[in-house]
């Protein structure tokens, strides 16, 4: 049975991932968790979708882990589960990293905690001006570094300012996550779904295969040195220029027109 929480929506090539609990400000439970955990790791074998949107019900994008149904159910238990909990946290941004495609977040209103991580493993961040982003786990008495943040965030905004971040766990409005590099837009509430729509099908009009592997290299290349990144570029270009994509490119350049590109 499909869970009512998580609203899965399919137009041509663009799939949007709408998280459901408007009265919690979507709060993840168990169960969501592990939903968007195994979409990820279905819809990369699958293929079905060439660009991902994700957003939320109502004025929240995701309020974090549901204090009741998650942070109260696990009060008391044995490490063991609460570290099967953790792993199974991460493996969702794992997951959405390992997803070669493009995930934009449409941040509608609050996203803190695990919200705040799904967002920054996206690869495009549209806030709303009212939105704002938190990473509060400290606040709550755990380490600011929680499901790859403390991995992440360094890489997005910088070291000085992800430390900041993760250790105050202060909430970072629209305008500043725009000034400091974690938000890619900034706009009116009513123009979050509509821009990151419109992102999304361009993204979908796209060269599919060079985007892909653009996604596979910035993922591979955070933890290479200078000689071997070179290489590795040096091979994916190589076989993207033997690609139909690149020869369709160049045969629509010689006849003055738009390229069609199929994503091979």
């Amino acid at each position: 049975m499909a869970n009512p929480e998580l609203i899965v929506d399919r137009q041509g090539g663009v799939t949007t991932l709408t998280l459901c609990r408007p009265s919690r400000l979507n709060a993840l439970t168990f169960a969501l968790y592990r939903q968007l955990t195994d979409w990820f790791a279905d819809e990369q074998k699958s293929g079905a979708s060439s660009v991902v949107v994700i957003t939320g019900e109502g004025r929240g994008f995701c309020s974090g882990g549901d204090v009741h149904e998650i942070i109260g159910a696990l009060q008391g238990k044995p490490m063991a589960d609460v570290l099967a909990f953790t792993r199974m946290t991460g493996e969702l941004i794992g997951n959405m990293r390992r997803f070669d495609r493009p995930i934009i977040s449409a941040i509608n209103g609050t996203a803190a905690g695990a919200g705040a991580v799904i967002a920054l493993a996206s690869d495009f961040r549209i806030f709303s001006k009212e939105a704002t982003i938190a990473f509060l786990f400290t606040k709550v008495g755990l380490t600011g570094a929680d499901m790859g943040a403390g991995y992440l965030l360094p890489r997005v905004v910088g070291t000085a300012r992800a430390t900041e971040i993760l250790m105050l766990g202060d909430p970072v409005a629209a305008e500043r996550a725009l000034s400091i590099g974690l938000a890619n837009e900034v706009v009116p509430v009513t123009e979050v779904m509509p821009r990151a729509r419109a992102l999304a099908e361009r993204l979908a009009l796209g060269p599919l295969g060079a985007l892909r592997m653009t996604k596979k290299m910035i993922e591979a290349e955070w933890t290479m040195e200078l000689g071997p990144a070179l290489e590795a570029e040096a091979q994916a270009q190589a076989l993207m220029m033997l690609g139909a994509d690149h020869t369709e490119f160049h045969r629509s350049f010689v006849e003055k027109r738009s390229p069609r590109f199929t994503g091979r």
